[in-house]
């Protein structure tokens, strides 16, 4: 990686590793791109160093988990205290993943979890502390996380494929 782009190989190996972190070592990734897996291992530590790969997250079903109540949570802050109640909101009980946003006045999303609907009237109050106005709450039924299709080939094969060839 150069100058913060990403080559084919390292598009190739961030595709593969999207579809299953966990299960895909080194050596599978190289396998399937036909290069070393010394040359993977290589490139995820420099992906990782520059902060293109940030950490490996686990896919939790928090129903199963025992927190049926899944909920996005809509905010408005000022533009100039947004990264802070960003991070700040981090913090509260509940609250699993956090989005700003770079345009409106509905600026951070957060998303989280509770047992039943006190669980989420506490994290919105708690919002509400912190100085985000909460604007709008949305029940979630389920979220799906998938692959990004601009890791793909120009010929729109997942990288490795044979159509590589």
């Amino acid at each position: 990686m150069k100058d913060g782009t990403l080559d084919t190989v390292d598009r190739r190996i961030l595709y593969h590793l999207q579809q299953d972190a966990r299960h895909t070592s080194s050596s599978d990734i190289a396998e399937q791109l036909d290069i070393s897996p010394s040359t993977v291992r290589t490139r995820l530590n420099a992906l990782e160093k520059s902060g293109v790969i940030r950490g490996y997250h686990v896919d939790i079903d928090y129903d199963l988990a025992g927190y049926p109540l899944y909920t996005k949570i809509i905010c408005t802050a000022p533009v100039p205290d947004r990264d802070r109640l960003a991070n700040r909101a981090r913090e509260v009980d509940g609250v699993t993943a956090v989005r700003e946003i770079m345009t409106g006045e509905r600026n951070v999303y957060v998303n989280a979890i509770g047992t039943d609907h006190d669980d989420l009237n506490r994290i919105a109050q708690e919002l509400d502390e912190l100085g985000l106005k909460v604007v709008d709450e949305q029940l979630i039924r389920d979220e799906y996380v998938c692959q990004y299709h601009g890791f793909l080939d120009d010929d729109g094969e997942p990288p490795g494929s044979d159509s590589d060839a």
